[in-house]
């Protein structure tokens, strides 16, 4: 079949998606090569640059749990056109594809969309039907959603998962990405849950986990602790409260503070050591107001002498301040709040007087926000509360999914050592950092910050459900309770393990739960504690070990920049503490999409805008063009009422088809010599836009390649095409042979060029005179353009594209249409300019309908004494 045969009649957009992805999946386009990769390997022609050498990529595994939003297409996009440029570079690209489905997120979506809570002491329900199902389910009521058991909750969150993730390839494959669908894997499945948790053992064996009882952030809506990584400061109203503690000498002192329900948890008064003020006090006493209890007056710089009276009351516990001071003051911990939130009902046992006492009934089982009022009553009563409250706006930090502030309450968890308590493995992570190629540079320090800041321990321990269980088990002792400082650890063999409905290695299930026994731990890991895994999990890490040494370490981690400090950071720590390397050669971060207004697109702040409408609307290439327009690190705006980008996007696609459609039409042969100075200046335009556009992809600058491609485009279209298709379907012989050849030359470039960024319109075009995939050529370069019959003087075709406008704006002055018959008309310009267009005079001629075309010298470019031919007008 010709090439003619196989242009359609009107080339479109619509139906590509469908048609191509269909095509690609069956002929395996995108499939990585093992058999390849060991080859390279084996011929040591896997090294950096080498053809046949792997590409990998730690591909972001996306939250399954509702809907992707547009901030998912743009980032990923990112992804796939490095991914598409280094696959046609010759690379053998790894590029999986994950299902994040484990966590909060899944858990409350599935609390919404079925109408269910979790409360694991009820027993498994067979063929349990949910009470409510489609929807967001957010109107029914915590109170209102039916109870079941942890084993019926856990196979609605697999079920909902499972439909979420098809719905999310459906949209992927739409957009186009070039995954290899064999590759992908869930951080909640078999083998996800054995990595996850053979990795924990390794950390447990070389003493990098341990359990402890500290003081932990705690969200009260979801019942479970908060790793630092996933803090949100939120600014919030609130007030200081001036009360009066007496001095055990005689006297009082007054102090500020925005939490006076934590007066029962008062263990000190701090302020700094320089602080003459308070100097003479350091190391007296005072009592506290209400409950009678004596404290110390303490120094520590953390106080601020200009904060408040400068001198603060130190409570376990009220902000993550309070914990340094309590931990580097060796204080003692009586914290009075409770996992929900409420004040609990003993109060400390330091409070012994009848009047402490009654107080502290006043304010058990109460909220924070009831207690602090009651609190205030009673202050107010006893005349401690001086003066009105003083009302303030300050940051209060949250759980990032979670809508009440957080508490920090006291609670026994699972940690990973990460470097905030030891020197030398902070030291090696910042080498990692500073190691590793960051894309764009500035988002290194980024990384450095967080590391530096690390005041504790990575928290990996959450009480939830639908998670990676912890494998371990608790002995218990004579009066049936745990023995938590001799853990039982699972074997390899056992894993994946869930301890508890496994029976601990060394007991039978009969001695679950009494004296002597065991207890399994019925806590689940971060859901970050499984994707900082993702280059083992997605590279068979002690499960594939032959792919595993082919693809690490990875050799690009593209992510977004607001997960620096989780998933980049977290990664790094795993891969050292488990391998003692970086797990990849760059990180790509990726910018914000931001509304009109400018402001993060986010599900929590109500704007985001769910892709599948732009995708329908406008095609899956006018997307991605608006995607890799913008550079990484880079915030775009995005308005839905007004895509122009988008709008642009579709434009250039759409001519892509029109153009190629148009060059092929011209008959004759695409390897015939280039003989015409024009048609060699053009393609030597091409060879330094390839070069450029490749030094940008080699730089993860893909903005850049796709803005010089284009740049180059719509000139070639414009002018370059305008100017030799008279030529093109002129009378068979070298000049027109060398205009079909430079034209096919040039299509064939062109879709390479663009191919990594609208996949559908080039594997469309391509595919009218190829019989391979455009995704599976190799990248062009600049030696394909050479022109060894005729120099190409790069500036001839910029000259001719003026002169040309030139003779379309003259046309236009006289009113006179461009398909006008020109008798005569002049061109001007310096000698070397003049003696460069006459070398395109023949088709300056032919295109501007131009009898006699004449050259004169002149102080710069201008067409001149145009005369209409008045004959061929009348």
């Amino acid at each position: 079949m010709s090439s003619a045969d196989r242009v359609p009649e009107k080339p479109a957009l619509e139906g590509l998606e469908a048609k191509w992805e269909t095509t690609w999946e069956g002929a395996g386009t995108y499939r990585f090569d093992r058999e390849a990769a060991l080859t390279a390997r084996d011929a040591n022609a896997g090294t950096t640059g080498s053809t046949g050498a792997v590409f990998s990529i730690d591909t972001p595994p996306p939250t399954a749990s509702g809907s992707l939003h547009i901030g998912h297409v743009f980032s990923y996009t990112h992804t796939d056109v490095i991914a598409r440029f280094q696959r046609m570079r010759g690379k053998n690209v790894f590029y999986p594809m994950g299902w994040d489905d484990n966590g909060l997120p899944t858990e409350r979506r599935v609390q919404n969309y079925y109408g269910v809570r979790c409360d694991p002491s009820l027993p498994y329900e067979a063929e349990f039907v949910p009470p409510h199902e489609g929807g967001d389910g957010k109107s029914i009521k915590a109170a209102d959603q039916k109870p079941v058991s942890r084993r019926n909750f856990i196979e609605l969150c697999e079920r909902l998962t499972t439909e979420d993730e098809k719905q999310f390839e459906a949209l992927w494959r739409t957009l186009g990405l070039s995954v290899d669908w064999t590759q992908t894997y869930r951080t909640i499945g078999p083998e996800a849950l054995f990595t996850s948790q053979l990795a924990f053992l390794g950390n447990v064996a070389r003493g990098e986990a341990y359990q402890a009882m500290a003081p932990t952030l705690w969200d009260v809506t979801f019942r479970t602790a908060v790793a630092q990584a996933e803090l949100e400061d939120k600014e919030q109203p609130a007030a200081y409260y001036r009360v009066s503690f007496e001095k055990t000498e005689g006297g009082t002192i007054e102090i500020e503070t925005t939490r006076p329900e934590l007066l029962p948890a008062c263990v000190a008064l701090v302020a700094h050591p320089d602080d003459e003020r308070y100097k003479a006090l350091f190391g007296t006493t005072v009592r506290t107001p209400l409950f009678d209890v004596e404290v110390p007056i303490l120094a520590h710089h953390l106080a601020q002498k200009d904060k408040g009276s400068g001198i603060a009351m130190i409570c376990t516990f009220g902000d993550v301040t309070d914990v340094v001071w309590w931990r580097e003051l060796d204080l003692p911990n009586r914290a009075i709040m409770g996992f929900d939130g409420r004040i609990i009902a003993d109060a400390p046992d330091v409070i012994s007087s009848e009047a402490g006492l009654a107080a502290y009934a006043e304010l058990a089982g109460k909220t924070v926000f009831s207690a602090k009022a009651a609190v205030v009553e009673l202050l107010t009563s006893s005349g401690d509360l001086i003066g009105e409250p003083r009302s303030i706006v300050h940051p209060v930090k949250f759980f990032e999914k979670g809508d009440k502030p957080l508490e920090i309450v006291s609670t026994r968890q699972w940690y990973i050592r990460n470097g905030a308590r030891d020197e030398t493995l902070r030291a090696r992570l910042l080498e990692h950092g500073n190691d590793l190629e960051w894309h764009p540079d500035f988002m290194r320090v980024r990384y450095e910050n967080w590391v530096n800041g690390l005041t504790g321990d990575w928290l990996i321990s959450r009480q939830r459900f639908f998670g990676v269980p912890l494998p371990v088990w608790y002995p218990l002792d004579a009066d049936g309770n745990p023995v938590f400082d001799e853990p039982i650890v699972a074997t390899r063999e056992m894993l994946p393990v869930d301890p508890s409905s496994d029976t601990a290695p060394g007991y039978t299930e009969d001695q679950r739960g009494i004296a002597g026994g065991f207890r399994g731990e019925v806590d689940v890991m971060d859901t970050w504690a499984t994707s900082s895994l993702t280059p083992q999990l997605a590279g068979g890490w002690e499960r594939d070990p032959e792919l595993f040494t082919l693809v690490y370490p990875y050799a690009l981690r593209p992510q977004g920049q607001d997960i620096i400090r989780t998933w980049l950071f977290s990664t790094l720590l795993r891969a050292e503490l488990e391998h003692g390397s970086s797990p990849w050669k760059h990180a790509a971060l990726s910018g914000f999409i931001v509304d009109p207004d400018r402001k993060k697109m986010s599900k929590s702040k109500g704007n985001v805008v769910t892709p599948a409408g732009m995708l329908e609307q406008h095609g899956s290439d006018a997307v991605r063009y608006w995607a890799a327009s913008s550079r990484l690190g880079t915030d775009a705006a995005f308005d839905p009422q007004n895509p122009t980008q988008i709008k642009i996007g579709r434009r250039l696609a759409i001519k892509i088809l029109n153009a190629s459609k148009f060059i092929l039409s011209f008959t004759g042969d695409a390897d015939a010599t280039v003989t015409e100075p024009v048609d060699a200046s053009m393609l030597a335009n091409l060879a330094i836009v390839v070069e450029t556009a490749t030094a940008a992809f080699e730089n993860f600058d893909h903005a850049r390649a796709l803005e010089t491609a284009e740049s180059f485009f719509w000139t070639f279209c414009d002018d370059y095409l305008e100017l030799v298709k008279e030529r093109a379907y002129g009378e068979v012989g070298p000049e027109q042979a060398s205009a079909v050849a430079a034209l096919r030359t040039a299509l064939s470039t062109l879709l390479r060029l663009f191919a990594p960024f609208v996949p559908f319109a080039t594997e469309e075009a391509w595919s009218w005179s190829n019989d391979d995939s455009v995704h599976r050529a190799p990248w062009p370069v600049a030696a394909e353009l050479a022109t060894p019959a005729v120099s190409g003087d790069v500036a001839l075709l910029d000259l001719a594209s003026r002169a040309l406008t030139g003779i379309r704006r003259a046309k236009t002055d006289a009113k006179a249409s461009q398909k006008a018959d020109v008798a005569t008309a002049s061109i001007s310009g310096p000698d070397a300019d003049i003696a460069l267009i006459a070398l395109a005079a023949a088709d300056l001629a032919a295109v501007g309908r131009i009898k006699e075309l004449s050259f004169i010298a002149g102080v710069e470019l201008a067409v001149t004494d145009i005369v209409l031919d008045t004959v061929s007008e009348s």
